[in-house]
């Protein structure tokens, strides 16, 4: 080959390369810039969500057309205000965020709406009504899991309650409503209560607290927005038997959950505490699937589609009563009503359980994993 054609063929060459970079670039700026802005994430069920939301934003129907970004402001609404400032000025279509407070953003949002950006909150809600909010109705699931108490204790006892992350409208609702039931009852006594921050370990650490004061056996039931999982364990390790662990109303673990089966079940991976110990439990929780489907709306809005500002998700409620093992954990086997996994498939029993929604096919047991979505 000639010295001259060579010339030519390796002009040809970066010539395409160019186009090929140029190809690329075009298509990643056609992309909807999407961000997602978290704010506390000091516990399991924030990390799973995030894990949907960008297993949605990877699924095939999406990944063409999202870039999508994940910034943590943490419990401070001040960083939140900054950080959506930011993602406005650098050219955001859409922001999905946990809001810390349900008001302190509205007018950092309301500026955002202004621009033409679509803000989504999921699970915590935003007041400012240009925003769109998807979540379950906190207010009944506080409400729900008192009655549940209240009706197991005959309406009577000493009862031990665990709230969420302050300031949040998911806790203010919750401990509200649960509270309006409690007081109905004047035999129900409230005789310890702390900020649990929705983690297991913080659970832990706030019933050793109150346990420095009283025992096991001045208590009769728990009301806990998470922590019950690890009631039951530290009841365990107390030297009560299983028959003796109170009733506990409390969150969607998978711990709890698998907790709840009948003692004995033949579980694969179970070792005490994430055991079957039939466990008394009403077990419920703002699925994690919230943001992701938050995320695909976002995008249907972008898209111009007709997008309700509220949307109120089913509240997943399970009992002893109907509890069910996942054997698999498939997306198929999910939708026919299983709501528990296995140890041997979910390793950690803080891990919410309650991720199947017929409105989000795209993500199931190995997006709320690893943030790997649907085939």
């Amino acid at each position: 080959m000639g010295i001259g054609l060579k010339v030519r063929r390796l002009a040809l060459l970066a010539g395409m390369a160019v186009c090929a970079i140029g190809l690329s670039a075009a298509q990643a700026a056609e992309k909807h810039k999407v961000f997602l802005s978290m704010s506390y994430i000091g516990n399991d069920w924030q990390a799973e969500a995030a894990n949907m939301v960008k297993a949605m934003a990877a699924h095939k129907s999406l990944a063409d057309k999202v870039d999508l970004q994940v910034q943590v402001a943490g419990p401070n609404a001040q960083r939140q205000i900054q950080q959506i400032n930011a993602m406005v000025q650098s050219g955001a279509e859409a922001i999905v965020v946990y809001p810390i407070s349900p008001t302190a953003l509205n007018q950092v949002v309301k500026n955002a709406c202004d621009k033409g950006v679509k803000v989504f909150a999921y699970d915590a809600e935003i007041t400012e009504p240009c925003a769109y909010n998807v979540h379950i109705d906190q207010l009944e699931a506080g409400r729900v899991t008192a009655e549940w108490l209240v009706k197991k204790l005959n309406g009577k006892g000493n009862i031990i309650a665990i709230t969420g992350v302050p300031g949040t409208s998911v806790d203010d609702q919750r401990t509200k409503a649960a509270k309006e039931v409690f007081a109905k009852y004047p035999d129900i006594k409230i005789v310890g209560e702390a900020v649990g921050m929705w983690s297991q370990a913080v659970a832990r650490t706030e019933l050793s607290k109150i346990l420095a004061t009283r025992n096991w056996d001045d208590i009769n039931g728990l009301w806990m927005q998470v922590g019950c999982f690890t009631a039951n364990s530290m009841q365990l390790e107390a030297g009560k038997k299983t028959s003796e662990l109170l009733p506990c109303a409390g969150e969607g673990s998978n711990g709890g959950r698998i907790q709840m089966l009948p003692e004995g079940t033949e579980v694969e991976g179970a070792a005490s505490p994430y055991a079957p110990v039939g466990a008394q439990r009403i077990s419920y929780a703002s699925p994690p699937y919230s943001g992701a489907l938050a995320l695909k709306l976002a995008v249907e809005a972008i898209e111009g589609k007709d997008v309700p500002k509220t949307t109120i998700l089913p509240l997943p409620l399970v009992t002893n009563e109907t509890i069910k093992l996942c054997d698999e954990g498939t997306w198929a086997e999910m939708k026919a009503g299983c709501n528990a996994f296995k140890p041997s498939l979910v390793s950690n029993p803080g891990w919410f359980a309650s991720i199947f929604s017929d409105q989000t096919p795209e993500v199931g047991l190995a997006a709320a994993l690893v943030g790997q979505p649907e085939n």
